[in-house]
């Protein structure tokens, strides 16, 4: 009974996360074509799964394909996606591209594949996404990947820069959405273990080790356990940005700063003592927490 009522509250939660998310960004609108990105890992089954369901109660309609790039990896199990998206009645597209062999032949031994493979990937898929007719591409990046990548931004790339729940792509011809950006990673691990996702590991990065991105998962990781409120304080934080106590002159008009007398709610209360609460947690809904 104790695991059956977890269960519920794991599926109530992972759907109101990911109905909030779409609500709050506008992704998902009347008669979207949507590309659902399967690689085969928890996250973009979890993704497709949670879609899905919504797609049979939400107020409007929009078409799901789910679409897998075989890139080629030695001994990819190629019947496990097929199968498994015909038993839900799914669209699907497999789509066959050796980037494996490209990626393997331009990265010297011991470096990071993940860079190249990403690049290639994407091409890939904006070239699919148009042939598809797809309004819009869907990601399964969750909370964590989306902080993991502000911490390797300062880190690693000197900017202030994350993983944002929705954008144009950088070929400025598709929308990309994040469905599970509200998603807390250990929750999508045991939504996998629970709906027994056939998951297919990715044999092409996946086993690097130190990579940049496992330093600062490790790290935040560390941060959850010791201080109870900190990742949930930081992933608020990157949805409440204030320019103007940044130092980013392309972004706030600071050399045409002039005092006119009216008081700012944003103004630096520069002699005072800084306070800090204790954020115990994102204010959503109650639905969402249930």
């Amino acid at each position: 009974m104790d695991k059956k009522y977890e269960i519920n509250k794991l599926n109530k939660r992972l759907r109101a996360n990911v109905g909030k998310a779409i609500n709050d960004y506008n992704m998902i609108e009347n008669n979207d074509v949507i590309m659902v990105c399967l690689s085969g890992g928890k996250d973009s089954y979890a993704m497709l799964d949670i879609l899905l369901g919504l797609q049979k109660a939400a107020p409007i309609q929009f078409k799901l394909i789910a679409v897998n790039l075989d890139q080629g990896q030695p001994g990819f199990p190629k019947d496990i996606l097929p199968a498994y998206l015909e038993s839900l009645g799914v669209e699907y597209r497999i789509i066959n591209e050796d980037t494996y062999s490209t990626v393997h032949r331009v990265i010297a031994e011991g470096k990071t594949t993940c860079g190249l493979c990403s690049r290639l990937r994407r091409g890939i898929l904006y070239r699919v996404a148009k042939e598809l007719g797809a309004s819009k591409i869907a990601l399964g990046h969750h909370r964590d990947d989306i902080l993991e990548t502000l911490f390797l931004n300062m880190f690693y790339g000197g900017k202030l820069k994350g993983m944002p729940a929705k954008l144009i792509s950088d070929d400025g011809n598709n929308i990309v959405i994040r469905p599970l950006a509200y998603c807390v990673e250990k929750d999508l691990i045991t939504y996998a273990q629970v709906r027994e996702f056939p998951i297919i590991p990715c044999n092409l990065c996946g086993s690097q080790p130190n990579l940049q991105r496992q330093v600062i998962k490790e790290m935040l990781q560390e941060w959850g356990k010791r201080y109870p409120g900190r990742i949930e304080s930081m992933f608020r934080a990157m949805q409440n940005v204030i320019p103007s106590h940044l130092m980013d002159t392309t972004k706030y008009d600071f050399s045409g700063l002039k005092t006119d007398g009216i008081a700012h709610p944003d103004g630096d209360i520069a002699f005072d003592k800084e306070e800090f609460h204790q954020v115990q947690g994102i204010s959503f809904p109650q639905s969402a927490t249930e």
